[in-house]
């Protein structure tokens, strides 16, 4: 049996180093490392490792959390004839028990994400029942908009001067001078 490491981080500002560390402790013959969501269907050293595992091998990692967020993927190790390990969680479904423990963790994972999808819905549309559109602000005021008009028509004054004048770039001018005045 190989044993094949995975560890992964969400924002390349993260450093993989501890899970890489842990794998390695724990005897991974290879291991990779994605920067990327957990939400994210593919993942390009996920891919690399599932690719290289066979069967009989087993596929390591941290936490369960830093492979997915559903029990898909494991169902689909487990019809390849791969084992899973969860260095962090005590899972290894080699064996029966090991096995349970994991579906009972992955179901929690896959409905904690859904409770959270739930909420940022709920959320969102109890702000704009209060007029509340979110999203980024405006970088530019309506009067602020209607100055830079009035500077570019008269022709007198660049678009990057206009933009320097309000602290905004170029393409923010331009967008604003696209729209129609109210």
């Amino acid at each position: 049996m190989t044993k094949i490491g995975y560890a992964r981080v969400s924002t390349d500002g993260q450093n993989p180093d501890g899970q890489h560390d842990a794998l390695v402790a724990a005897g991974c013959e290879r291991t990779y490392t994605d920067h990327a969501s957990g939400k994210l269907a593919r993942r390009p050293e996920l891919d690399r490792a599932l690719d290289f595992a066979r069967p009989g091998d087993a596929l390591v990692i941290t936490k369960l959390d830093r492979l997915a967020r559903s029990v898909e993927l494991v169902s689909e190790l487990g019809e390849r004839g791969i084992d899973l390990i969860v260095l962090g969680q005590a899972i290894d479904t080699t064996t029966p028990a090991g096995r349970m423990m994991f579906h009972v963790l992955a179901a929690i994972a896959e409905f904690e994400r859904d409770l959270i999808s739930e909420r940022t819905r709920d959320g969102l549309q109890a702000a704009r029942a209060r007029g509340r559109l979110g999203g980024r602000p405006r970088a530019m005021t309506a009067r602020q908009i209607a100055l830079a008009r009035e500077m570019y028509d008269r022709r007198d004054t660049t678009v990057a001067e206009i933009a320097a004048t309000f602290r905004v770039s170029r393409p923010t001018i331009y967008r604003a001078l696209s729209r129609r005045p109210a």
